[in-house]
Parts: C-alpha cells; structure tokens; sequence
C-alpha cells in the first residue's frame, strides 16, 4: 500500500512540472542527397531534350504537354487557405486568421495533413479521369504569410496575424502538414506568399510602391518568410507591388540575393497572377514584354502565372536572355514535379492509393469542428452570463449572419455538403422544451425597410442571440468582395450603422434581459460604441463548415473557449496610421501608442487561469548565455479548460528603437480542475535580440523586461488581465 502511494506521489509530481525548450526539432520534407542527385539527374536529361518553344511552355502556369518525351500537362495554380479550394468537395476548415486564433501550431499541422490528403485523393480522382485543368493539381500557393498590419485590408483574414512570430510558427506547422516528411516524395508543394511586404490597398496592388525600411523589414515583413524558408517549404510566391522601388517579381534583392544565396532557398518562385505583365504595364519599369521577361527570369521567378513567358524565344533572339538563364528555371520546375512523384507515372508513390474515402470524413469533419471552437475568442462575459443553459425556455436568435453560409466559408474555399450555420448549431443545441424564434432583422449593409418588428422578439425572450458582422463579400480580394466599395478593403472599421442601429433596438426592447453578440468578422471591428449595449461578446471568425456546431458548443458551454486574438483590437479608426504607409510605427501591439479596445493575444475561458510566482534563475546573464524563466499557472475553477500561456520581452536600454514588446513563446495547454503546472522556459540569444535600424539583429548590455500572461502587455491588458506578471534581468 505504502509503496504504491509513493508511486502515485512520484507520478503527480513529475506530470505537472513542464519544461519547454526555446526551439523543437519538426519534421520537414528533407530527402538525401542520393535522392536529389537522382532527380537532378533525370531533370538534366530531360533539358537536353526540349526546344526553346518546348522549354517556354513548361514555365507557364498552364504547361502544355510534350507527349513524345513523355511529359503530361500540368496546370500549377492550386489553391488550400483553409481546405482544398475550388475544385470539388472537400472539407472547409476555419479562414487562416481563425488558425491563427487557436494559437496551436501542433493542431494547425494536423489540419493542413488532412488537407494534403484530401488534395492527393482529389487529384487521383481527376487524374484518372484525365482532368488537368486549375485547381486539380498538387502545387498549392498556400499559405498566405503576409503580416496583418492593417484592419483596413480586405485580404487581412487569409493571413495568421499582425505578429511575425505567430506567422512564422503557424505558417511553419502548416507548410509541414502539407508537404509530410517521406523521405523520397511530397504529399504536395506548399507555397509561400506574397513575397514581400504586401498587405494592401487592393486597388493600387498591381502598381503600389512599398517603402519600407531595413529595421521594419527584417524585424517584421520578412522573418515568417525565413521561418517557412527554413522548412523546406516548396514555393515562393513573389508580390504584385514595388519594394523600395523594384518590382518584387524580379527583384534581385529579394529572390536571388536574399532568398536564394542568403536563406538556401531550394525550390522554385511563381509570380502572382499577372504580375510579369504589371512589370510594364503599371510599374512602368521596363519598356518592352521581353524586358520584363527578361528582368523576371534573371531576377529569380521560375514560373508565369499567365502567358507572358510565351515570348521568352523572342527575349532570347533580341539577346535578353539565353538558354541557360531559362534552363536554370525549368530545371527548378522539374524538380517539384520529380519530388511530386508526377512528372512520370511512378510505382512506389506512398500517395496514390489515397481516393473518395479520405475526402470529406467524419474524422475531418470533427477536426473542422476542433479547430473553430479552439479558434473562438471569447471577448466580454458579463456577469458571467455564458454559458446558457440547454434548457433555456425562450431564445432569440436574429441577425445578418445567423443563417449566412458566406460567413462560413469566406474566401480560397472548397465546399462541402456538412456546412452548419450559427442558427442550425444554435437549433440542435436546445432542448425540445425551448421555445426558439429566428428572424433576420437586418441586412449586412443594407436596411430599406421602415417597419421593423423583429427587434421586439427580445423583449419577449429570456435571452438574445445576435450574430452580427461583416462577411468575405465585404471584405476580400480585388474583384472577390463584391459588397465592398474600396476594391475589397474597407474604409471604415465600424460595424454598418443599420447593425448598430438594430443592436441598440435589442437592447431596448431586451430590457436587462441578457444580449449574447456573435461577431462574425475577419478583421477588427470597432467595438467602442456597442459593447456597452450587450452582455456578451463572442469573436467567431469565418469558421468553416462547421462553425455554427462550434458557435453552440461555447455558447452552451460544451466546450469552454480558449481562442486569442492575433490581431489588435483597435477603438477607432483614428488611431491608425494612413493606410498606404508601411513604417510600422503605431502599428500592430508591437509599436502602437494607442490604447486598444482588445489587445494581441486576449481572450476569456470560463475557467479561471491564475498566474503566480515568477522567477529568473538569476538577475544578471553574460552576453550570450541563456536564462531560465520559472512561473506557476493553475485552473482555480470548477471547469477543465486550455490556455494560452504568452511570453514577450522588452528591451529597456536599448539605443535604438525597439517594440513595446515582443512575443518569443507561447503554449496552449489543458488544465483540469484545480490543476497546477510549474512552467520552466528556456530565454535564449536569439529571443533577446532586436532589429536595429541596419536591418540587423543585436543585443545590446542593459536591462530586460520579461512578461507573461494571457495577452500582450500594456495598459489596456493591465486593465482586463489579473494576471500579467513581470520580471527584469540584466545583460552584461
């Protein structure tokens, strides 16, 4: 009895100490070096059998077929932000910026291996029925890594974020759950973009000029880049825009210097969709199609999104480029297709058995589910009203997003025949005694009608379920947003007045009955004016199909919420910078001098997450030695629960300028009930050292402020967090 009480005590005490390293090895598609050298082999050889014009139709994104060397058609645009997108059925996981929210890059790795092998069995599928068009194949320009550095653009919600640690840790997971790790071929290519500093506007997108410095530029735009980089990840998508003046596609700094010879890029460049010809036509830095041609390929980009690449044979003969300069382009494209295992039919591909079966499952549809409830932000629970009970006798569910599948699916989406609005989860969750009424009550943006009876229904409910918000027509990509009156921007960051207006009805006909608000948005909403006007507010996203079952699982309290914001919150448009301007100054939680509404990284559990106890294991560290970081983190609550453990770090002495803070780890983690955990972390060179204004990273002697809680740190998190705490050490 004795002994097995001593076994117990060990095993208790063991199981909530954790340790976590500063860096874990992953596994990333690396294949030997014999593997290599056979595929550069087989490439070698086919060059020398291909014409100029055959060599020229092989770098376009629709190459055409050279039967008799036994070369297929291939169409290389392929798309899977959130699941395999455009082509046929498949599972639609949550947007990206939902991903981002969960804070999980294990989860994020998971999802994208599912969506790799949904995308295998697609192109089996098609392959068999010699279907070859876009969207069938297995080059994938995915994911979008682009900082999220303004609510303004419309393309904000394909990205993880305003941070670039965040990005680069999602992006990574991502990028490795795509490709695998078999030791010969990749499930599929997976492609970085948009290469580089490119987050808006979308009307100026094919000509804009983004002037950037060199602090803000390795301290933000690029380092999730290096990260995916350093992955093995496949594809680079070079941007529409100017950097600093050079077209990025064909930017010798970017693609050859600094992708290539500087980071050990090993795969191939695509240009974004058109963007060869813009070289042209709306940068108006060449004269000719053959000089932008010409200036493209030199300049690094292997493939021709669009049919400029036709006149390389012309280029060639005004002596704008030669042979070699293509060769060592489609050489780059004829080795993703040899590592794909589909430039020939091959026998021992580990991916061709992959069909119907492995698309659109239960097991997929329950990870769908799994990331949109993990990626929920919970943001205001007053009193803390949530969750209701099943069992409520009188519920009201209006809004313009309730019943709406466009929030769902968002945009770079497939489709799926399992797709759960707010209203149906909301409906099923219920019990058979409630009484539920539903009524629309307000369009998205606009309201003709006068006679308003809908907002009345709050009077006579118990409670009111307002799903509200924007959706992926309002804010999107150029030509994609078709409800948005700034090319896919938005101009204001305000719900439209005809949502505030009936929001304000609600409150008054609801009385002190409570006001659940279900924000379904992509981007940052001004939340100043309305929050005072609900009990509750929940950050739902565009959650994929099943996001209503995810929406009514945390209302209901089937599953407690743990997801955080990736982005800031702010309270006014006001406070933001112009938005063609990309110096980061007041931007992102990194350097704004504004106090937000919602911080980076916030968001409320229905457990109660106590931080306690922080320590360092000393004051004073020689310059480049590491530091040990110690504190306690316990649920006291009744309720089991995840948390987002968040670490940031501020250089005080700096003499140059540095961020308010910045993110160097975090964890999610579940605790029990009255669980407690003594977390160690490891702070090391790399997470101490700044950007300075060459671009280059330093440490510098003096003082160092370590945070950590469940949000960033500032005024406003001191406000909302109990728990933030704070610890200095020394550098000398």
């Amino acid at each position: 009895m004795g002994q097995n009480k001593l076994k117990i005590s060990l095993f208790f005490l063991i199981s909530i100490l954790i340790f976590f390293e500063s860096k874990s090895e992953e596994a990333n598609y690396n294949p030997s070096a014999e593997i290599i050298n056979s595929f550069n082999k087989t490439a070698d050889s086919i060059l020398l059998l291909l014409t100029i014009e055959q060599k020229a139709s092989q770098l376009l994104s629709t190459s055409r077929s050279i039967p008799e060397h036994g070369i297929e058609m291939y169409n290389w645009w392929n798309e899977a932000l959130h699941g395999v997108a455009r082509s046929a059925k498949a599972t639609v996981f949550p947007q990206a910026i939902a991903m981002g929210a969960t804070f999980d890059p294990e989860l994020i790795k998971k999802t994208a291996d599912v969506i790799s092998t949904e995308a295998r069995a697609i192109f089996n599928i098609f392959r068999r029925k010699d279907i070859r068009t876009e969207y069938t194949g297995l080059t994938f320009w995915s994911p979008n890594i682009n900082i999220f550095r303004d609510p303004r653009w419309g393309r904000g919600h394909e990205t993880y974020g305003e941070d670039p640690l965040l990005t680069g840790k999602i992006g990574k997971a991502f990028v490795q759950g795509l490709q695998g790790n078999h030791n010969k071929y990749l499930k599929v290519a997976a492609g970085a973009k948009h290469f580089a500093v490119h987050s808006g506007p979308e009307n100026t997108r094919h000509s804009f000029n983004a002037q950037v410095n060199l602090q803000d530029l390795n301290e933000t735009y690029l380092p999730a880049f290096k990260e995916l980089v350093d992955a093995n990840v496949e594809i680079v998508m070079c941007a529409y825009n100017r950097l600093n003046g050079e077209p990025c596609c064909g930017s010798n700094f970017l693609l050859n210097n600094l992708l290539r010879e500087k980071w050990g890029f090993k795969g191939h460049v695509v240009s974004d969709c058109g963007a060869i010809h813009d070289i042209k036509s709306n940068h108006n830095f060449t004269i000719s199609d053959e000089e932008s041609i010409a200036y493209a390929i030199k300049g690094g980009v292997d493939l021709n999104c669009g049919s400029l690449y036709n006149l390389i044979p012309k280029a060639i003969e005004q002596g704008l480029l030669t042979e070699k300069d293509v060769d060592k382009s489609l050489k780059r494209l004829l080795m993703t297709r040899l590592k794909l295992g589909i430039l020939n039919p091959v026998n021992d591909n580990p991916y061709s058995y992959l069909n119907e079966k492995d698309i659109n499952n239960k097991k997929h549809i329950n990870l769908a589910k799994d990331v949109a409830s993990k990626s929920i932000v919970l943001l205001k629970n007053s009193n803390n009203i949530l969750p209701l009970s099943k069992n409520i006798n009188r519920l009201f569910v209006t809004g313009p997003n309730a019943a709406n599948v466009n929030t769902l699916l968002a945009n770079y989406n497939g489709l799926s025949s399992n797709i759960v609005t707010p209203l149906e989860g909301i409906t099923a969750k219920v019990s058979n005694g409630t009484i539920i009424r539903f009524n629309k009550g307000v369009d998205l943006i606009n309201n003709n009608n006068r006679t308003d009876w809908s907002a009345s229904l709050a009077g006579s409910s118990d409670v009111t379920i307002a799903v509200m918000g924007i959706s992926a027509l309002i804010e999107g990509e150029e030509g994609a947003a078709i409800s948005s009156d700034a090319n896919g921007d938005r101009k204001t960051i305000s719900l439209p007045d005809n949502q505030i207006d009936y929001i304000k009805k609600l409150r008054e006909k609801a009385g002190d009955k409570p006001i659940v608000l279900v924000l379904k948005s992509g981007s940052a909403i001004d939340l100043s004016e309305i929050s005072k006007y609900v009990d509750a507010i929940i950050y739902a996203w565009y959650l994929g199909e099943q996001g209503g079952n995810a929406i009514a699982d945390i209302i209901f309290g089937d599953i407690n919420p743990s997801g955080k914001l990736p982005i800031t919150i702010p309270k006014s448009l006001a406070d933001i910078p112009p938005y063609n301007d990309y110096n980061m100054d007041n931007r992102t939680y990194k350097f704004t001098r504004y106090n937000p509404m919602y911080p980076f990284g916030y968001g409320l559990s229905y457990s109660n997450f106590v931080y306690s106890n922080l320590s360092l294991e000393r004051k004073k560290i020689k310059m480049g030695n590491s530091i040990k970081l110690n504190f306690e983190l316990k649920n006291d609550s009744k309720i089991s629960g995840d948390e987002v453990f968040q670490v940031y770090i501020k250089d005080i002495d700096a003499s140059f300028r540095t961020p308010n803070s910045s993110l160097i780890f975090f964890k999610r983690i579940h605790l029990k009930s009255g669980e407690k955990r003594k977390i160690n972390i490891i702070i090391n060179e790399e997470m101490m050292a700044m950007v300075n204004k060459f671009g280059e990273k330093q440490i510098e002697s003096g003082d160092f402020k370590i945070y950590v809680g469940g949000s960033s740190p500032g005024p406003r998190s001191k406000e909302l967090e109990k728990y933030l705490m704070e610890a200095v050490f020394t550098v000398e």
